[in-house]
């Protein structure tokens, strides 16, 4: 009669349990994947109708976000691209076959994907009304992602909204405070002669300075946070992000042209 308690028995069962563990939780990761790619892409879609201003508590998030075009551009040359849906940046970014790494690196990103996307936003006339771009950038102790959102003249801001960090609640982590965020809106990236100047303050803005339009209020206690937001700014809407793409646009609205 064999001993129950012996050690090859009790190697055995102890095996038994693990596969079938093993087996249950990969059954629910497969059957569960889908759910979850479909939340996280219903999250995105609310962060963007967030960040356009045209997101309000209670309403069909997939329905607003039919009004909303996504488009995949080549950050080298600013033209539009044809990938499949399922591209992200932030994967490409990882992958040194469709990625590059940053000689500079403001942002402290690492790398960047050789191709981004865009959402154009347009009312039911078809004209453009927003155009929202990701950003994300390294602040005191995690990366930043978010978007932001700029009117047609593509150089005022319409809205912002950041949706994952790890930033210190109460300090870095005020980036995601509404009333924060509101202040972005109206603020402008370039000056007249095409320069970025945009900045984030320490602390309040004075008032009555002369480049207001372009300063945000900073964040109390969280210097570091704040100029990882600047750097993150000034790094997407820069050259090596979204300018080539934003000369582009702004051509073709100058020239009325047809958003291809």
């Amino acid at each position: 009669m064999k001993d129950k308690n012996s050690i090859s028995n009790t190697i055995k069962v102890a095996t038994g349990v693990c596969l079938v563990a093993a087996i249950i939780v990969s059954t629910a990761a497969v059957t569960l994947r889908p759910h979850q790619e479909e939340n996280r892409n219903a999250f995105r879609q609310l962060n963007v109708l967030q960040a356009a201003g045209m997101y309000e508590p209670g309403m069909d998030v997939a329905a607003a976000f039919e009004r909303i075009e996504r488009r995949f551009i080549e950050f080298d040359t600013g033209e539009y691209v044809e990938l499949d849906a399922s591209f992200d940046p932030i994967r490409a970014a990882r992958d040194p076959a469709r990625s590059r790494a940053l000689a500079e690196d403001p942002a402290g990103i690492g790398r960047q994907a050789r191709y981004g996307e865009v959402f154009l936003a347009r009312d039911e006339d078809g004209e453009l009304t927003r155009v929202i771009f990701p950003v994300h950038g390294y602040g005191l102790w995690s990366t930043m992602y978010g978007f932001i959102a700029l009117e047609p003249d593509l150089n005022t801001i319409a809205g912002i909204s950041f949706f994952e960090h790890g930033e210190t609640p109460g300090l870095g982590g005020e980036i995601e405070n509404p009333s924060w965020q509101q202040n972005w809106i109206g603020t402008r990236l370039r000056n007249d002669q095409g320069d970025m100047v945009f900045r984030v303050d320490r602390g309040r803005t004075p008032d009555g300075v002369p480049d207001a339009d372009y300063r945000i209020d900073g964040l109390s206690g969280a210097t570091i946070t704040a100029n990882g937001v600047q750097a993150m700014v000034r790094f997407w809407f820069g050259e090596q992000g979204y300018e080539a793409y934003l000369r582009r646009l702004s051509e073709q609205l100058n020239n009325a042209e047809v958003l291809i």
